[in-house]
């Protein structure tokens, strides 16, 4: 029998969206987790706010929904804000009733900016470590660090003279025609007037120069997890300058390991991990830093092996996390968006693992 074609919705419904959410969704355990990470930052979401005065977006529930928005490359918080309106799924992530309303997009931006400005990325990462550690996934011995990219939001014609008069009349307010041939465009004489942060840089010969960010992450290598990150401007040396900053803080362990592709094997990098009670195993160029006093072990050949998982790492991070370029501006911003999402990849690298055991 056909059924008929009812276009009348009920005016009630009496199933709560915890209900209505399959018991083996994916997002549960993320829930799970995020819920006992939030639950740990409490007291220092309470030093952000004022004792009195009209209540602001709870910091759980924008954290939970700036988390959707990783996990679902949603590419602006307008269109978090209209999934919010309609989709179950993500209001019961975040918290939200049926009849609760949705937030005012600029409300939410700046409730945004005061919970990831005051140092809550950094905690809520260090607190999913926490629960890595805990079950036991992370190796306090063999690590690896690697650098990428991060466009900036700043485009070519952003990129202007520092020490420039006055400009003629654009012959297009909104778009303007540039002519750049001839032009010598570096960062000594030139900045973006967009983000001044972004630095023109590329890692290759041959590649395109483009303003952007680095991003750095020191993985360990029984799981691949991350275990830091940082976000520098990008300049030549600030792979292995980052690199042994998060290696110092490693200290105090028993003696490591710390693998890197070429651009690491560098005398200066080599010399400051063993400096840190660290073994350099770097992938070697002609002209080493290194010798068969660290090749000839069986473990330099396993660390070359197992480095390569950084990749995964940025591969998520710019192919879900939506940091092949950044919707933001300014090197403190972008940082924090970049432990946050490195924070998300964590998350759904520990589901996986408690599910395998």
């Amino acid at each position: 029998m056909r059924g008929a074609d009812r276009q009348q919705s009920a005016m009630f419904s009496y199933v709560a969206p915890e209900r209505r959410i399959p018991a083996a969704h994916p997002l549960r355990p993320i829930r799970a987790m995020t819920d006992e990470v939030l639950r740990s930052l409490s007291r220092q979401f309470s030093r952000l706010y004022a004792k009195t005065g009209r209540p602001s977006i709870a910091p759980e529930k924008l954290l939970r929904a700036l988390l959707l928005q990783v996990l679902y490359s949603v590419r602006s918080e307008r269109l978090l804000m209209e999934q919010l309106e309609y989709n179950l799924l993500f209001r019961w992530f975040v918290g939200l009733s049926l009849d609760d309303p949705v937030w005012d997009v600029t409300v939410f931006t700046k409730n945004r900016d005061r919970v990831l400005g005051g140092e809550v990325a950094e905690a809520f990462f260090q607190q999913v470590l926490d629960l890595a550690r805990g079950d036991g996934h992370l190796s306090d011995e063999h690590f690896s660090v690697d650098g990428t990219l991060i466009q900036a939001w700043a485009g070519q014609k952003s990129f202007k003279p520092k020490d420039g008069g006055p400009a003629a009349p654009p012959d297009d307010p909104g778009n303007a025609t540039v002519d750049f041939r001839g032009e010598k465009r570096a960062n000594a004489t030139h900045a973006s007037t967009t983000d001044p942060d972004a630095r023109l840089y590329k890692k290759a010969p041959g590649q395109e120069a483009k303003r952007c960010f680095l991003g750095h992450v020191l993985i360990e290598h029984r799981n691949g997890l991350v275990v830091n990150s940082r976000l520098t401007t990008a300049t030549g040396r600030a792979e292995w300058e980052a690199g042994v900053a998060m290696a110092k803080d490693l200290r105090g362990r028993r003696r490591v390991t710390v693998a890197g592709d070429r651009g690491y094997d560098d005398r200066g990098f080599v010399d400051s991990l063993r400096g840190l009670n660290a073994t350099p195993h770097v992938a070697q160029k002609q002209r080493s830093a290194i010798d068969a006093r660290t090749t000839r072990h069986a473990g330099y050949t396993i660390s070359q092996r197992a480095r390569k998982r950084v990749e995964e790492v940025f591969g998520w991070l710019k192919t879900v996390g939506l940091l092949r370029q950044t919707r933001h501006r300014g090197r403190d911003r972008v940082g924090w968006t970049f432990t946050f999402a490195v924070a998300a990849y964590n998350l759904v690298r520990l589901r996986t693992l408690r599910a395998a055991a």
